[in-house]
């Protein structure tokens, strides 16, 4: 993150992420916003840096699921499969 928007962050209040969802994976990630129990708990406590931090932790986790998930769906179909079961 460069210090520009670094400084610009630090005029706002970072809000909670949460979306309501509450539900934990198998890592013991929120599903809805990616975040730690931890996380969680002690998010009124963090600094805005740390929330900061914290932000940034959860968009990598979401794409690292993202891709995951993506992964683990060509995988089911790999591609050019043909599904037709009278070809020969």
């Amino acid at each position: 993150m460069n210090d520009e928007l670094r400084d610009q962050l630090q005029l706002f209040t970072i809000d909670s992420p949460c979306i309501g969802v509450c539900e934990v994976n198998n890592r013991g990630y929120c599903k809805g916003c990616f975040r730690s129990r931890d996380e969680r708990f002690y998010w009124q406590q963090l600094s805005d840096g740390d929330k900061s931090k914290v932000l940034m932790l959860c968009q990598r986790r979401r794409k690292r699921i993202e891709r995951d998930k993506a992964k683990k769906e060509q995988q089911v179909l790999p591609k050019g499969a043909n599904l037709s079961l009278f070809d020969k």
